[in-house]
């Protein structure tokens, strides 16, 4: 027996083009028809099916068509809830979505134990931080006594960050979780994480991560996809499946080679399937100097973001210099928001505060200018 698990879909997230939100549809209908060919008896998602509370109509119409899909060959799906699936306010119709999602597929929620032949599955949608987590805490403990009195596989299904998956956003420890649970299928950290395996846990604990680069990711070459995990024996083993995302380049070059770096590339794009790109630039003396080059980019490629490293040398600092900081805290604003907000900002706003204020503002601007740029070039 095996079953596939997949996570953090983010169904109709916009990201600056269509092609974009297409990308997590396709990469979608990937995963169940790889799920489909290789005979999984289940599918689970660990939340974050969709990108908004309320998403477009093609988000639900493709995550229809793929839970009767599963449907029709004979494949139970389970789910929880994320953060970006729950309404923000009771009165969303987020609810009667999920109310016809499940129709065709079974919510894991409260955990309220439910049954696939002889395998246990518990799972709880997305708790915050705070009262709702403590009393997460209080569920596992319940839970885990279910879970120790069954012979069977038993696979607890969460949407929670783990210090261990992402220190900094983490909300749990995995030593929080439940202990008799034979593998643990979690979701919200949109890289791949584990299988970790951990002596006071049942069984491995796994992220498969998004199927694809969110809107709150930067462009990178990592592979997405989800996890295979077979359970035809006692022990739960999990295998990676990758994905057939659109391609990404990270380059990194100085404006010297930006041409050559630019003419590498474009050798080697499927103009059929257009690239996203991560490019940064070092060594840059102005930015009038590199955009004929990007735009000849920008040409073979479906969109970037770009990183300018400026040559220290051209941008020396200091407080006395703050002419030539106005100048280029206008330039960088303009090339990053447009003329419009940018002098909406510069000519309307800044000069209406008082003096004390604007010296302030000035002195704040300095102080952290070169984080600044960095900033605003990403």
């Amino acid at each position: 027996m095996k079953f596939s698990h997949i996570s953090d879909t983010h169904l109709g997230q916009y990201r600056s083009k269509k092609e974009r939100e297409d990308d997590t549809y396709d990469a979608f209908k990937q995963a169940i028809e790889i799920s489909i060919k290789d005979k999984v008896d289940f599918v689970i998602f660990s939340g974050d099916i969709f990108d908004k509370a309320q998403p477009p109509n093609d988000a639900i119409l493709t995550m229809m068509q793929q839970l009767n899909l599963l449907k029709e060959n004979g494949i139970e799906s389970y789910f929880v809830l994320g953060d970006h699936d729950q309404p923000k306010v009771v009165q969303n119709p987020i609810h009667a979505l999920y109310s016809s999602l499940t129709k065709v597929s079974h919510h894991l929620e409260d955990g309220k134990p439910l049954y696939f032949k002889n395998v246990l599955l518990v799972g709880f949608d997305h708790q915050m931080p705070g009262h709702d987590i403590e009393s997460l805490q209080e569920d596992f403990k319940k839970i885990d006594l279910v879970a120790k009195e069954h012979d069977g596989h038993k696979i607890i299904v969460l949407h929670q960050a783990l210090v261990e998956a992402h220190y900094h956003a983490g909300e749990l420890n995995a030593n929080d979780l439940p202990k008799n649970f034979t593998y643990y299928a979690i979701g919200d950290i949109h890289g791949k994480f584990g299988p970790k395996k951990y002596e006071f846990l049942g069984g491995p604990l796994a992220y498969p991560g998004s199927t694809e680069i969110s809107s709150t990711e930067a462009i990178k070459e990592t592979k997405k996809g989800f996890f295979e995990v077979d359970i035809s024996s006692t022990e739960a083993i999990p295998k990676w499946i990758e994905l057939d995302t659109r391609p990404r380049f990270e380059i990194e070059t100085s404006v010297d080679e930006l041409h050559a770096k630019i003419d590498e590339v474009i050798s080697k794009i499927d103009e059929s399937r257009k690239p996203l790109v991560n490019l940064k630039i070092t060594d840059v003396h102005d930015w009038k100097s590199i955009q004929q080059e990007l735009a000849r980019l920008d040409e073979h490629i479906l969109d970037r973001s770009t990183n300018l490293e400026y040559d220290k040398k051209q941008y020396p600092i200091s407080l006395e210099d703050t002419g030539n900081i106005d100048e280029e805290f206008k330039r960088l604003a303009i090339v990053n928001v447009g003329q419009d907000l940018a002098n909406l900002a510069l000519e309307t706003l800044y000069p209406s505060l008082n003096e004390k204020n604007k010296h302030e503002v000035k002195e704040i601007i300095i102080r952290n200018f070169e984080k600044f740029k960095e900033e605003c070039k990403k």
